[in-house]
């Protein structure tokens, strides 16, 4: 793999860590700033709707900006949230700060995974994307609990202060390390739009929100499902995020060597397993040994997707797949805000803590649907046969393959 992808994984472990982190300092953000806890919750719900707003809103404004520079762009733009974030004086702005670092995040793995792509030979570009999303998955092995403790022994802004050092280095490794991109063909906000229009880019995208929605179902409430159904003690709770991080990365290795070989077979085989996944954790919890086993796998599994439905939009978007790469990422964000009230609303209604397990089964097979039936329409679209070339130069032969 070119070392560019490398900046592009160390910008996604930057990203990775400063959205999940806030996850584990809500108590002490919430008791710095003399707040409760649910409110300080919100700071999590700022970063999520920032990602929403911002993946679509940013890559348009950016449709003819040349993708290194736009890159270089949207991690300053990170690395101001981060630092204004670090620097709030009330929970005001430290809620203007999460959203304003949330923006970039969407547009930049849409942008980065066209980037990616074009770095590596036609035959390898799943493998790139996905290898860009290592970043992503190591971030929660390492980089959260690592924030994590630093927060709680030094006090929450010392975490926002040093993600901002791993913004500032990212931005130097992108800007040593991305290569000038030859021939881009630079889009304008309204083709960017119509591409997004595509059916199967839409049916792509609710494919991500419902289909992810599983595994934030479980993710969202895994610390107390452990606690209270599994019984370790809440020391054991980073451990477990750990392992989760581990099943995300192996799926993350997994999920590039399969989709370059045969993209709807992966995808199909990936939710379908998350459905049988979910189902499973729901009776694995009761057990430390086979609940630490299902924590692994979830997050392989539920990793195994995203890759597939990353390159799946971009196929499907045709001359302009840089909205649509990032919009998916909107739609993951979707998913795990509508993941986390599903699951929560299960919780409240008195069906049990691992109760949100079976309802993200219910979420991934409502996924694996939408994914079937779009590959059914496509199939008998006269598309699926016609030559298609994208703005990133996405050749014909791979979406060919892909099928």
């Amino acid at each position: 793999m070119p070392l560019a992808i490398l900046a592009l994984a160390v910008s996604a472990f930057g990203i990775g860590t400063t959205e999940f982190v806030m996850m584990g300092l809500l108590p002490d953000v919430a008791h710095n700033l003399g707040t409760s806890v649910p409110t300080a919750g919100y700071l999590v719900s700022a970063y999520a709707l920032g990602v929403v707003v911002g993946a679509p809103l940013l890559t348009a404004l950016g449709a003819r900006i040349p993708r290194k520079r736009m890159l270089l762009l949207l991690m300053g733009l990170f690395t101001v949230g981060n630092l204004g974030s670090a620097l709030a004086p009330g929970y005001g702005w430290l809620l203007a700060g999460r959203f304003l670092a949330g923006l970039p995040h969407g547009a930049f793995f849409g942008v980065g995974a066209v980037v990616a792509a074009r770095l590596v030979a036609e035959d390898r570009r799943a493998r790139a994307v996905a290898a860009m999303f290592l970043g992503l998955t190591i971030a929660n092995i390492v980089g959260v609990p690592a924030a994590t403790a630093l927060g709680q022994n030094l006090g929450w802004r010392a975490t926002f202060l040093v993600v901002s050092v791993v913004g500032l280095l990212a931005l130097g490794a992108l800007a040593a390390l991305i290569p000038r991109l030859p021939d881009e063909e630079h889009t304008g906000v309204a083709h960017e739009l119509r591409a997004l229009r595509e059916p199967q880019v839409i049916l792509g995208l609710l494919t991500a929100v419902f289909g992810f929605a599983g595994v934030f179902a479980v993710y969202s409430y895994l610390a107390s499902m452990m606690t209270e159904v599994t019984g370790f003690a809440e020391s054991s709770v980073t451990l477990l995020l750990a392992l989760f991080g581990i099943g995300m990365t192996l799926g993350a290795l997994a999920a590039g060597p399969l989709t370059d070989r045969a993209l709807r077979p992966t995808l199909y085989s990936s939710l379908a397993a998350l459905a049988v996944v979910l189902v499973g954790f729901h009776f694995a919890a009761g057990n430390k040994v086979t609940a630490a086993i299902a924590v692994v796998v979830l997050g392989g599994v539920g990793f195994l997707t995203t890759t597939p439905l990353q390159m799946l939009v971009m196929n499907k978007a045709r001359r302009a797949p840089t909205l649509a790469s990032a919009s998916n990422h909107s739609a993951f964000n979707l998913a795990n805000a509508g993941g986390a009230w599903l699951g929560g609303a299960a919780i409240s209604a008195g069906w049990g803590w691992t109760s949100p397990a079976l309802v993200g089964a219910v979420l991934a097979v409502a996924g694996l649907a939408i994914a079937v039936t779009a590959g059914v329409l496509d199939r008998r679209s006269v598309h699926t046969a016609s030559p298609v070339v994208a703005a990133g130069g996405l050749p014909t032969r791979e979406e060919v393959r892909a099928e």
